[in-house]
């Protein structure tokens, strides 16, 4: 499907400029609201240790954390329309820093829960959903790239901070390495200050200034009205459900994220107990964010392909059951350099589906439905997110290995590929069926139009005539009437 028209917009994108700076905020923005919830793994076993929890319940802390970040989508998207994307991701990057400063006190799982699952992972809500709506009103032909770029600060951040954790944890224990770790995401303020609002042009009137494109459009005549269920029935638009393509994307991504972050989480405890050392295994990570980090930009210059753009839903379907494969056949994987091997190409398939997650979603729902789109896509992700890493260490609690996990995650998320596929074939069946009648309709209807207008001067001949006819039998006029004889 091609890219939505700028008109649809009300105003043509820049696709460069500021915008590249922008792309640097949400790649800074996006990295920790990704990378955050997988690197603190490496805390878990410390933690568990210390807090005598199980495995399902430190697997929670970064379910719940993910699972804020997906539910305050629709919060983040009425707040972004209200304020703009700039001090929204300042405030999220504020929440971050708190919950992992107040998190370092912590002496039972529920307070974890609290400070680093809910707090922290609102906070990475605003910064998620503001960073990609600031995107998609620079960028129009270039969206994909800059889509992509963003979201390999994921990767890249995992890159860096995984083996920084470890190193951190080594000197300072899981209590000192969030305290710093808290400092760090407070950098997200910085990222903010860089997205710059965009101003549309406007036509000269005398009570219409240039409006910022993100902000809600104030009327100049009217006394300023703000309606709470107004906002929330524009932000949570239940009508995308009657949109076919929407439902068929939102039913295959959320069978993605069901699986998706769980081998994540456990891939350090897994390599662990397969006998490899612990940085090793922290580094595991590493090589998985590394070549993350060149994928994503690869994968948006691919997809902004003249081939690639137009089937792009297609090539979404393919990452995902290409993600999916790899962990069907990582429990084949006993040495490390088969680990290795598992990890590289589970980056590859992770960094292809997270280039074209967003992007998809964009390209179904057009510019100005995609806030809308993007905050109930999050809130209903919200619940496999919640499930997803609880479900695979019940999975490691009752069977005391950690294949059974992988197998898990693998066969669910290969079953969302092929279901994506299949679909996206019916649904542009469909559409191409809709138009063509939609056209045939059309075509039958003109003709009859130009009958009636060939007709309708005939019509008024008739119609003249005889009052013509019945004016002269009617008998002269009251004005002769008057004359003499």
């Amino acid at each position: 499907m091609s890219p939505a028209p700028a008109d649809e917009l009300g105003y043509k994108p820049l696709d460069g400029g500021w915008g590249w700076v922008v792309v640097v905020g949400a790649h800074i923005s996006i990295g920790f609201a990704y990378s955050t919830p997988k690197v603190l793994s490496i805390f878990f076993k410390d933690i568990q240790e210390d807090l005598g929890t199980s495995f399902s319940e430190i697997a929670l802390i970064s379910s719940i954390m993910l699972a804020a970040m997906y539910a305050g989508g629709p919060v983040s998207s009425v707040l972004v329309k209200r304020y703009g994307s700039r001090p929204i991701v300042m405030l999220g990057g504020l929440f971050c820093g708190v919950s992992m400063v107040t998190a370092s006190f912590g002496n039972s799982i529920i307070y974890l829960y609290l400070c680093i699952g809910i707090i922290g992972g609102f906070g990475l809500s605003l910064n998620l959903n503001a960073s990609l709506t600031i995107i998609s009103k620079y960028f129009l032909v270039k969206r994909p790239l800059a889509n992509g770029l963003a979201m390999a600060g994921s990767p890249v951040f995992l890159c860096f901070v995984a083996p920084l954790n470890q190193y951190l944890l080594v000197k300072f224990g899981w209590r000192g390495s969030l305290l710093i770790l808290g400092g760090l995401m407070l950098n997200c303020c910085v990222a903010g200050a860089l997205m710059r609002p965009v101003v549309a042009p406007s036509k000269p009137s005398a009570c219409t200034l240039p409006k910022k494109v993100e902000e809600q459009p104030s009327s100049c005549n009217t006394k300023p009205k703000w309606s709470w269920m107004k906002n929330a029935k524009k932000f949570l638009d239940l009508s995308l459900f009657r949109d076919r393509g929407f439902v068929i994307y939102l039913i295959g991504s959320v069978m993605f994220i069901f699986g998706a972050y769980a081998p994540i989480v456990f891939l350090s405890a897994y390599a662990v107990s397969q006998g490899v050392e612990e940085y090793s295994a922290a580094y595991l990570l590493s090589i998985m964010g590394f070549v993350d980090m060149f994928v994503r930009p690869g994968t948006g210059l691919v997809a902004n392909s003249k081939w690639i753009r137009p089937r792009i839903q297609y090539f979404f379907s393919f990452a995902v059951v290409f993600n999916g494969t790899c962990h069907l056949l990582c429990p084949l994987m006993k040495s490390y350099a088969l680990l290795v091997a598992y990890a590289v190409f589970f980056g590859v398939s992770f960094g292809m589906v997270f280039a074209l997650i967003f992007e998809c979603l964009m390209d179904l729902m057009g510019s100005q439905r995609f806030p809308s789109a993007v905050g109930l896509v999050t809130i209903i992700e919200c619940f496999p997110m919640l499930l997803g890493p609880p479900a695979a260490g019940f999975l490691v609690d009752i069977s005391h290995e950690y294949k059974y996990l992988f197998l898990m995650c693998g066969s669910v998320i290969t079953t969302g590929g092929v279901f994506l596929f299949i679909m996206n074939v019916y649904n542009y069946h469909m559409l191409k069926k809709e138009k063509t009648a939609k056209d045939r309709e059309q075509n039958h209807g003109a003709p009859e139009d130009q009958v009636e207008m060939k007709r309708s001067p005939e019509a008024e001949m008739e119609l003249t005539e005889p009052e013509a006819e019945n004016g002269a039998q009617r008998g002269p006029c009251p004005e002769d009437a008057e004359k003499p004889n």
